[in-house]
């Protein structure tokens, strides 16, 4: 065998490793894409969850349960707030 056969193969075992390289790379990319969706997917519904959680604490603590009592009283003070800078805007317009 020559030289040159010997290159020629050691060439063209290096680029059937660069192409299966090629094809791995794209794989990885689109399994990558589908887990930043589902990563995506899993943070909103984990915020959700948080506002509903947050909700019937709020609910739980406003039929009578001492626990997140604090925390229902500063949600509730904030809405108040939130409702007076409202409505003094309103008559600051007028």
């Amino acid at each position: 065998m020559s030289h040159f056969d010997i290159l020629e193969e050691k060439i063209v075992l290096l680029l059937n490793k660069l192409k299966d390289n090629h094809l791995l790379i794209n794989k990885l990319k689109i399994e990558m894409h589908g887990l930043q969706e589902s990563n995506v997917d899993f943070k909103t519904q984990i915020s959700k969850l948080r506002s509903e959680n947050d909700n019937l604490k709020i609910a739980n603590s406003l039929l009578g349960s001492k626990e997140n009592k604090s925390f229902s009283k500063r949600k509730i003070n904030n809405l108040i707030k939130e409702v007076d800078f409202c409505l003094n805007q309103l008559y600051e317009i007028k």
